[in-house]
Parts: C-alpha cells; sequence; structure tokens
C-alpha cells in the first residue's frame, strides 16, 4: 500500500487534525468537506473546524483530566491545539479560542499543505477501496448517516446536543453585570449576570413555561440528552434549584457591589478577541426563539440585549464503539475503515481532535505497511479510546475526559499517594511517560511492549 492516499471524509477538529498528522507522516491526503455546497444545521460559514457551540476547550489549568489531554496533543504536535493556543481569548483557567480566527487559520494551514488536497462536494458512499477515516462529525448527513447505519450492522445511536446564545457585547448593562473568574482565578475574565432569589424564581417560572421546539414525531420517544450539556429547559424539569448547582451557581463569586454572593449569576465568556460579543456560558436550550429573546432579557444586565445568536438543539449521530470499532478506531470487520472524532464515541472539541490526530497517524502507518500500535491505556488519549471499544455500558453515550476513565493507581502508589491532588499528579506523570513511549515507537514504527499495555 505505499504511496496510497488516504481519504478523509469530513473537515471538522477530528478530519483536519487526522489529515495533517498523515500529510506530516509523507502520505497524500485527499479531504472532503460537503460545506458549502451543502450546509449543516448548525455551521454558518464553509471554513474547516468551524466551531459552533461552545469557544471553550475546556480547563487548561494543572493537574486537571482536561489540560492531560492538551498536553498529551502537544507533544504530539497537534496543529489544532497550536491553533488554538494562538487565537486564545481570556477565559479564566479555561483554553477559550476565537472562532472566526481559529477556523480561518486551521483552512489555511490545511490547504497550504502540499499533501492535502481539499475537496468541496458531498460524500454519500463510503469509498469501496483504499484507507478511510470517516470524521464527519455529529451532523454527518442522511445520505452518508444511512450508509453507515448498514456498514454498522444495527441502529445508529444519537443524542441531543445544543448550542448556546450569544450576545452583542455592547447591549450589555455594565451598570448590573460585574467581571469576575469563579474563585478569581484568572481575574476578571468573565461578566457575570447577578440574580436575587424573586428574580432567579421567575426566571425558573418564565423558562418552565417557555414554548420549546419539540423533537420530531418519530424521535419524541428516543430523545436522548448528553449529561455534560444539558438544555436549561431540560435541566429545570429536574427541580427548581437545578440551575443554581448547574449553569446559574454562585459558588465561588461575590458581586463587589454587596460584597455578598449572588443567590445565582449567569456568567458570560469573551467570544473573540474584539472582545464585542460573549456566550451565556452552559444556557443551551430548545427554547423557541421568540420566547427565548424575551425569557433571556429577564436576566439582569441583559434586559435590552440583543443576540446575535440564539440557543438551539440539534440531533447528534455517533456510532455504538464497543460493536463496531477496535482500540485503533478501525472498524472490526473492515480494517481499512477508521473512524474519528464525535461520531466515533466521544464528547468534546479536544477528545474529537485527539481521535483525530491517532486515526490519521494510524492511517499513515498502515499505508505504509508499519504496525499500529494501539495507545498505552494509562493515558489520557489511550483511556478514551478504552471507553470507545470496551465500554460495558447498555446505555453507551459519547464521554468527556475524565480521571474516572484513567486506570487507578497500583496498590502500592496508592498507599503513597493518599490525597487526591497527588494522586492525579501521579496518575499524570505515568499517563505522559506512557503516550511519550508510544510516540517514539510509532515514530519508530516498530513494535513496542507498549503494544502489550494497551487495552
Amino acid at each position: 500500500m505505499q504511496n496510497d492516499t488516504v481519504t478523509i471524509i469530513g473537515g471538522g477538529l477530528a478530519g483536519c487534525e487526522a489529515a495533517w498528522q498523515c500529510a506530516e507522516q509523507g502520505v497524500p491526503v485527499r479531504l472532503y468537506e460537503m460545506r458549502p455546497v451543502r450546509q449543516t444545521p448548525a455551521h454558518t460559514t464553509d471554513r474547516l473546524a468551524e466551531i459552533v457551540c461552545s469557544n471553550s476547550f475546556k480547563s487548561d489549568e494543572v493537574n486537571t483530566a482536561p489540560h492531560l489531554l492538551k498536553e498529551e496533543l502537544r507533544r504530539a504536535r497537534s496543529l489544532l491545539i497550536a491553533i488554538a493556543e494562538a487565537t486564545r481569548v481570556p477565559a479564566g483557567a479555561a483554553l477559550a479560542i476565537d472562532r472566526e480566527r481559529f477556523a480561518a487559520e486551521v483552512t489555511a494551514r490545511i490547504a497550504a499543505h502540499p499533501r492535502i488536497t481539499v475537496i468541496r462536494e458531498e460524500v454519500t458512499r463510503v469509498p469501496p477501496e483504499g484507507v478511510v477515516i470517516i470524521a464527519t462529525g455529529p451532523l454527518t448527513s442522511d445520505a452518508l448517516a444511512a450508509e453507515i447505519q448498514t456498514l454498522a450492522g444495527a441502529e445508529r445511536l444519537y443524542f441531543y446536543d445544543a448550542i448556546a446564545p450569544v450576545v452583542d457585547a455592547e447591549t450589555i448593562n455594565y451598570e448590573v453585570v460585574f467581571r469576575a473568574a469563579r474563585y478569581g482565578k484568572g481575574g476578571d475574565d468573565y461578566l457575570n449576570c447577578p440574580l436575587n432569589k424573586e428574580q432567579y424564581e421567575a426566571f425558573v417560572d418564565a423558562l418552565l413555561a417557555a414554548e420549546c421546539v419539540a423533537p420530531k414525531a418519530f424521535e419524541a420517544d428516543k430523545a436522548q440528552y448528553f449529561e455534560a450539556c444539558l438544555p436549561i429547559d431540560v435541566a429545570v424539569r429536574r427541580g427548581r434549584d437545578t440551575l443554581r448547582f448547574g449553569p446559574m451557581k454562585p459558588v465561588g463569586l461575590r458581586d463587589p457591589r454587596t460584597g455578598r454572593e449572588p443567590y445565582a449569576v449567569v456568567q458570560l465568556r469573551q467570544e473573540n478577541l474584539m472582545a464585542d460579543s460573549y456566550s451565556l456560558v452552559g444556557f443551551q436550550n430548545s427554547v423557541k426563539w421568540g420566547a427565548q429573546k424575551a425569557l433571556l432579557r429577564m436576566i439582569p444586565g441583559l434586559e435590552q440585549a440583543e443576540f446575535l445568536k440564539f440557543g438551539q438543539v440539534h440531533r447528534n449521530t455517533y456510532v455504538n464503539g464497543p460493536k463496531l470499532l477496535t482500540p485503533t478506531l478501525q472498524v472490526k470487520h473492515e480494517p481499512r475503515l477508521f473512524f474519528a472524532g464525535q461520531i466515533s464515541g466521544v464528547e468534546g472539541y479536544v477528545e474529537s481532535l485527539a481521535t483525530g490526530l491517532v486515526a490519521g497517524r494510524w492511517a499513515a502507518a498502515l499505508v505504509q505497511g508499519k504496525p499500529l500500535l494501539p495507545v498505552p491505556r494509562a493515558s489520557a488519549i489511550g483511556s478514551l479510546l478504552n471507553y470507545v471499544a470496551h465500554c460495558e455500558n447498555n446505555d453507551y453515550q459519547p464521554v468527556n475526559i475524565t480521571f474516572a476513565l484513567l486506570p487507578p493507581l497500583a496498590e502500592d502508589e496508592a498507599r503513597v499517594y493518599r490525597r487526591r491532588p497527588e494522586r492525579r499528579a501521579r496518575q499524570i506523570a505515568l499517563a505522559l511517560e506512557a503516550f511519550e513511549g508510544w510516540l517514539r515507537a510509532m515514530d519508530a514504527g516498530r513494535p513496542s511492549s507498549l503494544a502489550g499495555e494497551a487495552a
């Protein structure tokens, strides 16, 4: 298969990272992206790697699982993580990006690579030959989704994901909101809209009464929501205080005007380097847009707000990883095919591009006749792939990186590292050591004892 071209379907985070990694290994790539020939319900531009939900790549605080995952990607020379850091905006301890600059830079870098050919057309059938990475993301077109359903040999799974509203910065009432990051981490990177008990209760009443976009008739009995990204109109039905312990929690914030912690808070995060727009953190919802505008204007400081984007809900498609995929993201009964990104069974921007990175390297190795070494279980990426390939949960859902996915310390080490910060620091050290060993083995293109350590 020497000098064969790898076909990658989907120009999102996973597809672009896979294309870059594959090309950097010396293998030519055809990268298919259907936009602008055909748009999705959530995208608005024709740029590659367009971010549509939150603009946050999550925590970059040392000793957290998201930081470990990003650190592994940095050491693997991830293109998209490097661009994310170059286009970051203030967001406390999180790595948040300017969406437009990020997508523009990714598009430019991918288009300029001499071994990557970008093809703007919809792919409706899986190519019958050659090495292929399917990275079409959660908004896979109906035609290709039907093809994937046939390929998977079972009904495809899905859950509902959501997009948070974005507000015009000039229409925010800065006499009401205050600047602060939770627990002072990041200085004054967030805007905070404080609510007293009466204001919170009125908001909850209005949200419960608001008219929402209903699932389609054939989906109504199967609607599933990703627990880490619940629409507020769904969360509030679990209890009136649910939002106060979720996206509206006031913990770690003090209103400088009163010196006290508010009853509830809505946080706004900067959208771009110009700071001309802010997203409402955790406020994804399925409220109809007319009612949504009136509802959001009940939030103190947003009484006259103009919204550049309203919240919405869309269906995300993903495959049943444990039934379909190996730990190297290959289809079990057709190993020339790889899945990467959210469609493979991970959730989150960084998790998606991480699967793209390893899929790109494995696809290149397959073309070049080199061994495909599974990522060690001890690492963050290896733990994610272990979940995708081996999860035994009957209610299988995409997952974010957490310490719960990583293997626990051995008994002798657990006795030494008793405190949680110490245990996590040790897990991180072991993860990075294992991952760097995998990188060296992959670069050498030879079998390694690391392969035996993989799940």
